[in-house]
């Protein structure tokens, strides 16, 4: 009868007028059943001279501290639930059977805390400090609801002989690494640095390390077990590896060491692979044993139009690259940046358009330089805009099935092209043009819309809107 008077007068204290009220248990309290409910408003300090076991639902909606060693897990729920940012400290660890993390303004763990049960992720991110402190699952636990913007950024623990995917991430994006195949109960703790380090440090057959991100493995105590990896390049840009040639590397010895692994999925989307297995655990990230492919410059083009020349082209392959520089240049020789561009770091096909504002006397030479984040660069072909060399040349507008030109110069064939406003060609070949003009049939894919039609041969460029009817 005297438990049950305490965790009355607790709870009258803690629910009345809503008020903001703190509880410090120096004495023993229980919350004895699946139906009871302690709801704290404030904090909750458990001493060093407590006990405290919870068998049922315990809320706390600021801050959580425990001194009592030994503490036992109970058979209840810790519900975390604040609107401001909450901390998990003390001195000793603070255990619960399950746990409900809700605060979309984050818990930042000061303490260990260790979950029996089941772990809900229902808002915000959990944080631990650097000493470090961990969010602990214990053998048998397992958490459910995480996410992008419910993961641990800092430090988590398992214990246990099965299988594990740790819940991990940057506070942004969640970046899982997983255990399996253990040959003994081990203890492991798992953490989701970020970029990654001495990416040159490479032991043989490896080439490449991704350098965006890494995470560590540790064991601290139990046998063997596979690390199971993957990729999501919506998240984290992946390298464009071949999917072949992927494997898990380990830091050892000073260097990024493969330990081998069969990749699956595709490296410009998602995907997985899993080392042999390892009895040397740390760092870890995806390697590669050939050379990641070069961007590649799908196509460049200028077009005036409007007194204007308009830049555009298309890359693939981008990795580790840090932008586009357009250049010009009035002699063919001495080039000047007009335009920089971020690159986007993708592995898919990218269009990318800008615009040259200044007036055109004569011709103009126009270059891309790709720039890796090294500062290493490369150029584009050269293409060249006339201000005066697209005389005689007149499309009839609008267009139907077929482009009409007329034609008062020298008999010729041209290469024409036909493409969208921001640069995607949608035809292109060759014409012969002659006093009697030419014709250019539309294909399928030009349907009804305004595009861009270019004409041009070494010293001649045509560039007019088309409205296709």
């Amino acid at each position: 009868m005297k438990k049950k008077s305490l965790l009355l007068l607790n709870l009258i204290v803690s629910l009345a007028a809503f008020a903001q009220s703190d509880l410090q248990n120096t004495g023993v309290l229980y919350v004895t059943g699946s139906s009871d409910i302690l709801y704290i408003s404030g904090s909750f300090t458990n001493t060093s001279g407590a006990t405290f076991t919870n068998n049922g639902n315990l809320y706390v909606l600021q801050q959580l501290s425990n001194a009592q060693a030994a503490m036992t897990a109970g058979t209840g729920t810790l519900f975390l639930n604040g609107s401001a940012t909450q901390t998990v400290g003390g001195s000793q660890l603070f255990k619960t059977y399950n746990l409900v993390t809700n605060n979309a303004s984050g818990i930042t763990l000061n303490n260990d805390l260790s979950v029996t049960g089941l772990h809900t992720f229902s808002s915000g991110i959990i944080f631990s400090s650097v000493t470090p402190n961990y969010l602990i699952y214990e053998a048998g636990a397992a958490y459910t609801g995480d996410g992008d913007t419910r993961h641990v950024k800092g430090w988590v623990q398992k214990i246990g002989s099965t299988a594990f995917v740790y819940p991990l991430g940057n506070g942004t994006v969640e970046r899982t690494i997983g255990t399996s195949n253990l040959s003994a109960v081990s203890v492991f703790n798992a953490n989701y640095p970020g970029a990654t380090t001495n990416t040159g440090n490479l032991a043989v057959p490896l080439v490449s390390v991704d350098p965006n991100e890494y995470w560590f493995v540790n064991r601290v105590s139990g046998g063997t077990a596979t690390i199971d990896m993957n990729w999501d390049n919506s998240k984290i840009a992946m390298p464009s590896y071949p999917l072949a040639s992927i494997r898990v590397a380990n830091y050892l010895a000073g260097n990024w060491t493969s330990e081998g692994g069969s990749a699956s999925g595709s490296t410009s989307a998602t995907g997985n692979i899993s080392s042999t297995t390892l009895s040397s655990f740390g760092a870890f990230t995806l390697g590669s044993i050939s050379a990641v492919l070069p961007v590649h410059l799908i196509d460049f083009n200028a077009a005036r139009i409007n007194d204007k020349t308009m830049l555009n082209w298309t890359a693939e392959n981008e990795i580790n690259l840090s932008h586009y520089s357009a250049e010009r240049s009035n002699d063919g020789l001495q080039f000047y940046p007009i335009a920089n561009l971020p690159a986007r770091n993708l592995a898919t096909p990218q269009q990318y358009a800008c615009t040259d504002n200044s007036a055109l006397a004569g011709i103009a030479y126009y270059r891309l330089k790709s720039v890796d984040l090294d500062g290493k660069s490369s150029l584009s072909k050269i293409v060249t805009i006339n201000a005066g060399n697209s005389r005689g040349v007149r499309v009839v507008n609008p267009v139907y099935n077929n482009i009409h030109i007329s034609y008062a110069g020298a008999d010729g064939v041209y290469g024409f092209r036909i493409t969208t406003l921001s640069g995607q060609t949608l035809q292109q070949g060759e014409l012969s043009l002659s006093a009697a003009g030419g014709s250019i049939p539309l294909l399928a894919s030009v349907s009804k819309g305004v595009y861009i039609l270019q004409i041009e041969k070494p010293g001649f460029s045509f560039v007019q809107k088309i409205q296709v009817r």
